[in-house]
């Protein structure tokens, strides 16, 4: 998370959006939907309100998610 926190916000929302179009045309899994969740806290915490995939909490463990953001996660569980 730390990375996206230095990013500017130009680039942390082209990020957004580029993610978020690979994983539409299948070239990213929904795996990636983790990095979508920092990305979205990060950009929360700038005032900015990103829309999450309509399948976002189906997909993604809140638990891991919130883990993440704290920087507790193995690399391991990242990788799964």
């Amino acid at each position: 998370m730390e990375l996206y926190q230095k990013l500017p916000t130009e680039l942390l929302l082209r990020f957004y959006n580029e993610i978020v179009k690979n994983i539409e045309k299948g070239v990213l899994s929904k795996n990636m939907y983790y990095e979508l969740g920092l990305i979205i806290s990060v950009a929360s915490r700038r005032g900015i309100c990103l829309e999450k995939p309509s399948d976002f909490n189906e997909v993604v463990n809140q638990d891991i998610l919130n883990k993440f953001r704290c920087g507790s996660v193995d690399c391991e569980l990242h990788s799964a």
